[in-house]
């Protein structure tokens, strides 16, 4: 049988879990393999300058395609909640429900992107000499925002469903691609920071098509004409579960920026040393991230089929994995990190030098502090799986508030070591408001008269 799709509300919650975000892990490493070798060929090969307006893009990179990824997110709830329901109509109508939305969206946030990128540039005072490359680097990513858009809906679908391989197998291809192009548009045809760009969409394309042969094959989800009639109480629902991810992701990205407004403010320096511990970012984060896909998944269909024992079970096995590979991976970096952050720097001795000061000494501090960014993740996890996104998305106001904060008030009595700790703060906000939630949430599920018996706005 070609489907992977997996039932979590049978078996043991651990084997189920782990099972479920290995794959993800992995998918993870070659999606941030090859966002780090965008940044380490443009590096090595271009200079710092270049990083540095890799750097630059970053922030507004992430603001835009953590809005539209955050819809597809908060559409998955809904489908693995039918899924474990086994209410296989409801379940193809969500999903055409979501391919429909997700086309209005990229429509929309193309346009916007694509309109205002200069703008936000010159507002975050990007430094002169970086300006340009900046800004045809984000006019090239946010021209792909379908495509983006495109593989996160389908990977979402796979994911709701049990199946974690087929999106590993994308990102697998994707990546070996991407590093290929990297190489040829950057080093052989000398497009610069234009040429990883490029080979990024591409690669994100090709990824895509893999996950949309991939949901052809399930054979539930072979869709009727009446599946895609338009039903606005349907699309009203998937719009209240995910316009609060999107916009909870909208406001970390603010956030962002004002993180970027401040270091910009520095010198492309400190742009550069922060980008490469940015790039890293990304592989601290990936067990985070599947751990909580893993457990968005399970929690969803557990709660659908009313499970609510294994709910509990299952939390409180992940959170032990999760902190212990939170342990690990800080413990690796701390003691490698400073080898693998030179791979990113290249050009004059004493300016490198400097750079990877900068970049080293921000990741030690982002590593004390990763076993909260995991725990952060479980909760917020755990919370859209029950059909909760409204506190997740406050959780993102809080990781604002921690952020600005930090980078516009505590510069001024700190300087820049205000902006070293702000990422680890905005964790630490959020993951205090996300754990309180969750265990008041958690009382409510077993009270027998709780409303969460029922498929939240089901």
């Amino acid at each position: 049988m070609a489907e992977r799709v997996k039932d979590m509300t049978k078996g043991r919650p651990a084997g189920l879990i782990i099972g479920f975000a290995l794959p993800l892990m992995l998918g993870n490493v070659f999606q941030q393999l090859y966002t780090m070798v965008d940044a380490i060929v443009v590096g090595k090969g271009v200079g710092v300058e270049a990083l540095a307006a890799l750097g630059a893009a970053d922030w507004p990179n992430w603001l835009v395609t953590g809005l539209v990824i955050g819809f597809t997110q908060g559409f998955s709830i809904r489908i693995s909640q039918h899924f474990g329901a086994e209410d296989w109509e409801g379940l193809r109508k969500t999903v055409a429900m979501s391919v429909i939305l997700t086309a209005g969206i990229a429509v929309i946030f193309t346009a916007l992107s694509l309109s205002l990128s200069r703008f936000v540039l010159v507002q975050l005072d990007t430094p002169a000499n970086v300006f340009s490359n900046s800004l045809l680097y984000l006019r090239i990513i946010f021209g792909g925002i379908p495509i983006i858009l495109g593989y996160n809906v389908l990977s979402a679908i796979l994911r709701a469903l049990g199946d974690s391989r087929t999106p590993l197998s994308a990102m697998v291809i994707a990546a070996c691609i991407n590093i290929v192009l990297d190489l040829v548009f950057v080093m052989v045809f000398h497009w610069g920071v234009a040429g990883a760009a490029i080979a990024t969409v591409f690669a994100q394309f090709c990824s895509c098509v893999f996950c949309f042969f991939a949901v052809r094959r399930i054979s539930f989800l072979k869709m009727e004409k009446k599946d895609w009639r338009i039903d606005w109480r349907k699309i009203w629902d998937l719009v209240k579960l995910g316009s609060p991810t999107a916009f909870q992701n909208g406001v970390i990205g603010v956030g962002g920026l004002a993180v970027q407004y401040v270091i910009n403010g520095f010198g492309f320096l400190y742009v550069a040393g922060f980008t490469a511990t940015n790039k890293l970012y990304g592989i601290l984060e990936i067990a985070a991230s599947s751990f909580g896909y893993s457990m968005t998944t399970f929690v969803g269909q557990n709660l659908g089929a009313g499970k609510r024992e294994r709910i509990r079970s299952g939390m409180r096995v992940g959170l032990l994995m999760a902190v212990g590979t939170a342990a690990a991976i800080a413990v690796l970096m701390l003691l490698f990190g400073r080898f693998v952050l030179m791979l990113f720097i290249s050009g004059d001795p004493s300016e490198t030098e400097q750079v990877l000061d900068i970049a080293y000494h921000y990741l030690s501090i982002m590593c004390c502090l990763l076993p909260v960014l995991y725990l952060l993740w479980m909760y917020r996890s755990a919370l859209m799986g029950m059909g909760d996104t409204v506190v997740p998305m406050l959780s993102g106001m809080a990781e604002l508030a921690m952020r600005m904060f930090m980078v516009l008030v505590m510069t001024r009595l700190w300087g820049v070591n205000a902006v070293y700790w702000a990422e680890s703060a905005a964790w630490t906000g959020a993951a205090i408001l996300l754990a309180a939630v969750y265990y008041i949430r958690l009382r409510r599920l077993f009270h027998p008269a709780g409303q969460e018996e029922k498929l939240p706005g089901a």
